[in-house]
């Protein structure tokens, strides 16, 4: 396995996408996820093969990302699925939607647990029902007692995010497992967005939540992509994943556009970045890279901010910091990039629970690294 290298910022400036286009060229943006490494030798055969044949036209079937999926899943996580009922889409938001839209009834109450990526908040609305908080505890355990609260009130869906974006923790088991027995109690659904499972640490454990207990195969739904684990969000191809066939029969409610909109090379991007080992030999270098840069970040903050709070992630590329203790009000970000030209994620967008922090993608180079830390300081 070879540690994957982040690209030069002179090549990733020429990118197109969001993450090089939303602010100037003074800015260091370390805020959407999105990661500074090249493309995986294995996944850009693949697509240019699709180019070549002129094979860009629409999706037939979800088979062969299915199968591909499946058995990634077995040989990272050991988790059976049962392919026949894995659909395909065009991205993890969009999975998410749908999902809630076609079991649930309309103006359900659907659990989300700040701090959480923010468009959560808005999915829910997006499917048509109605979002309940119930902040994690201690800003990082699932608070069971609030879930229950809120199941026993009526919400009919708690929406998860497994490992947990912005913490970078996967949920331990018997966690997933206690929330498992209470939705199946209330009658509830759980959609587990685990886009960021693949990209789990040597010292991480991620459980995946169908897998957890018989409890959390009957209400439960995975929704997954190769996008983070990849860099290949622009693909755009996603998973939904019922863990039950009772569950994927309510799925057949699913519109056919679901499907339809899939990105054909998007498909085969992430049947080569699943389903091949030059694909798991590839994301075991980017994880390698990720956890120097995390070790490398915790540095740089002891050196330089030593007042930041910092818990370093198992899981993902994101980093989520507490700026608190300097006093620089409820959106430190927002100082971060008017003086010091770094764009982080503001806090507040997580919810109520990330006033005082914001969130830093540390899938850069150590020198871009370095360079945002020593820019933060010099505000102080």
């Amino acid at each position: 396995m070879t540690k994957v290298e982040a690209d030069a910022l002179p090549l990733l400036r020429q990118r197109s996408s969001y993450k090089w286009r939303a602010y100037p060229e003074d800015v260091l943006p370390l805020f959407v996820a999105e990661t500074d490494y090249p493309i995986a030798p294995v996944v850009a055969a693949a697509v240019e093969e699709r180019l070549r044949l002129s094979d860009t036209g629409y999706v037939a079937s979800a088979r062969p990302v299915a199968d591909a999926f499946v058995r990634f899943a077995e040989r990272r996580w050991a988790w059976t699925i049962d392919a026949e009922t894995v659909r395909a889409t065009t991205d993890v938001s969009v999975a998410i939607v749908e999902t809630l839209r076609v079991l649930l009834p309309p103006s359900s109450g659907v659990v989300i647990m700040p701090p959480i990526y923010p468009p959560f908040f808005e999915l829910v609305t997006e499917a048509g029902h109605r979002v309940v908080e119930v902040p994690l505890a201690d800003g990082e355990r699932l608070d069971l007692d609030g879930l229950e609260a809120a199941l026993a009130a009526g919400a009919r869906a708690v929406l998860l995010c497994n490992p947990q974006n912005p913490i970078g923790r996967p949920h331990p088991s018997e966690e997933l497992a206690a929330l498992a027995e209470l939705a199946d109690r209330f009658g509830a659904v759980v959609v587990s967005d685990e886009i960021h499972a693949p990209l789990v640490h040597p010292d991480g454990d991620v459980t995946p939540f169908l897998a957890v207990s018989d409890a959390a195969a009957r209400v439960g739904v995975c929704v997954t992509s190769a996008s983070k684990g990849w860099n290949i969000a622009g693909f755009k191809c996603a998973l939904i994943v019922p863990g039950s066939a009772a569950t994927s029969a309510r799925l057949d409610g699913l519109s056919d556009e679901v499907l339809a909109r899939t990105s054909i090379l998007g498909l085969h991007a992430s049947v080569a970045a699943f389903g091949t080992p030059e694909g798991e030999e590839w994301l075991d270098g980017t994880v390698a890279a990720i956890v120097e840069n995390r070790h490398l970040l915790r540095a740089l903050l002891h050196e330089h901010l030593p007042q930041v709070g910092y818990r370093e992630p198992t899981a993902g590329y994101l980093a989520w910091l507490d700026f608190r203790a300097l006093g620089w009000g409820d959106d430190p970000a927002e100082r971060i990039l008017a003086e010091g030209r770094v764009a982080l994620v503001p806090g507040p967008t997580f919810g109520a629970a990330g006033r005082g922090f914001a969130r830093l993608n540390l899938a850069c180079s150590p020198d871009v690294l370095t360079e945002a830390v020593e820019r933060i300081a010099a505000l102080r």
